[in-house]
């Protein structure tokens, strides 16, 4: 270690071998007031309900006042990837980058300073788009204006829209450096033919081709008040009511129709250099929001969705233990679970060397064979329960977890349920409902993934999606 000089207070630190503190300690307990410290004067703030309404133009308005002095509001917009058709691929990818492009007269120079004082995002999934921002409580209506203009008025200038070709080059080489994420879009790619299917990058031959016409096509069809959520916290909400009937109002409509995505299955392997196998093998789980989604979600943590603590290493979970037992190289293994409005994907995920990466899928699915003929215990199931409300009660202590919950709940139903809801519906789920759910998805363990052996004609049911990442040098 370097010690400068700067660093001469903390040497005595390691010679003596003592803890060290930024400051004295205290005598007094941190559970009694300072003393000298005046009383404090106001009222005590009421704690608020979260309040719902819906506009007769179609916009759902949720807002929480948290009395906190920072507000934060949100835009959801049903326009992710999914709603994109065969000749705008990858509309919505160059959409996310042009957030700061001009607004009418506004420069993208001034929108980037609103950016930076306003702490706001951009973010887009298949189901929505989300624009966001944070504020101080006194700049809740520049921050308000600002976010409708980005979502209603920009002008998408051809030459700007060019320009963002670079920036979606470097999102997509970014992205490739990261295997999971190709898995993870190569798999909805097999799992489904339109909608879902849609990857949430620009696909290579569309990129330098989204032109601006096909922005604002698609921003007309899908940008309008019934296909959007106006998301507050720390605002009143007859504010929010006001934005959502004057400005907004000039996006009123149903926009296009939705098509529903079908799940078909299918199997896709790309191969490549490296030395680790990604294996994806999956089935269609539980539409958000249903009783069969909560079952596949316990399932996944009955199964192992990986370390709940930092640096933790996950060997307490079902796939670790049973893959530990078949093989001595190293390994990685995660339950997989997504849930869309209309359908929704579960299955494993392993990572494993190649010469040892048939031992490790067949140990995975053994798991999965094991909880549909029943081998879990009703302790398996309840701690499996705690660690799904521990999670969900953990992300909403942030106002970013928390407006995202309010608002994906009131983009999708129009209405809020609280926490307690939730957690008693987690609750409800039994020993028998996750059984069923992993017998649902035992159609990925009928057959033997090895991976020497295993042929491109192999029959299987049609509602198995295998997906391999694997090393060119093997023959299939």
């Amino acid at each position: 270690m370097l010690v400068t000089a700067s660093d001469d207070f903390c040497i005595s630190c390691f010679v003596s071998q003592k803890r060290c503190y930024a400051a004295a300690r205290r005598i007094d307990a941190l559970t009694e007031p300072l003393g000298g410290l005046k009383p404090a004067t106001a009222a005590p703030l009421t704690p608020q309900n979260v309040q719902v309404s819906k506009l007769p133009n179609g916009l759902v308005i949720a807002s929480l006042e948290n009395n906190s002095p920072l507000s934060s509001v949100g835009v959801f917009v049903k326009a992710g990837s999914r709603y994109e058709t065969m000749e705008n691929q990858g509309v919505t990818h160059v959409l996310r980058l042009a957030a700061n492009l001009v607004i009418y007269s506004v420069s993208p120079g001034e929108i980037n300073c609103v950016v930076v004082c306003l702490s706001s995002s951009v973010t887009s999934s298949r189901e929505a788009m989300v624009y966001s921002a944070d504020c101080l409580r006194k700049d809740i209506d520049s921050l308000l204006e600002f976010l409708v203009s980005v979502t209603t008025t920009q002008e998408f200038r051809p030459w700007e829209v060019h320009e963002l070709t670079t920036r979606v080059k470097i999102d997509k080489a970014l992205a490739e450096q990261c295997p999971q994420i190709s898995v993870v879009e190569t798999l909805h790619a097999a799992a489904y033919k339109s909608g879902l299917s849609n990857s949430l990058y620009c696909p290579d031959y569309m990129v330098g081709r989204v032109s601006s016409e096909q922005l604002h096509s698609f921003v007309e069809d899908t940008f309008t008040s019934s296909r959007m959520a106006l998301v507050g916290l720390g605002v009143k909400h007859s504010v929010l009511r006001q934005v959502g009937e004057g400005l907004l109002s000039a996006r009123s409509g149903s926009g296009a129709p939705v098509a529903q995505s079908l799940y078909r299955g299918g199997e896709l392997r790309l191969h490549n250099n490296d030395d680790l196998v990604h294996a994806l093998i999956a089935s269609e789980g539980g539409v958000m929001g249903t009783a069969e989604a909560n079952a596949f979600t316990v399932l996944q943590r009955i199964l192992g969705a990986g370390p709940h603590v930092k640096r933790g290493s996950g060997l307490s979970s079902k796939l670790n233990q049973g893959i530990a037992k078949a093989t001595a190289k190293p390994f990685d293994a995660t339950a997989f679970n997504a849930s869309y409005s209309d359908s929704g994907l579960f299955g494993v995920y392993t990572i494993a060397q190649a010469d040892s990466a048939g031992e490790v899928i067949n140990a995975a699915v053994a798991q999965v064979r094991g909880v549909a003929e029943g081998g879990l215990s009703e302790a398996d199931v309840l701690n499996a329960k705690n660690q799904v409300k521990a999670e969900y009660l953990m992300s909403l202590e942030t106002s970013e977890g928390l407006l995202e919950e309010l608002g994906s709940q009131a983009l999708a139903t129009a209405a809020y349920q609280a926490p307690e809801t939730v957690l008693q519906a987690i609750d409800a789920v039994t020993q028998g409902d996750v059984v069923n759910v992993s017998t649902v998805t035992g159609h990925i363990v009928q057959s033997d993934f090895n991976l020497f052996e295993l042929p491109h004609t192999i029959q299987r049911r049609r509602t198995d999606v295998i997906l391999f990442i694997c090393d060119a040098c093997y023959l299939f």
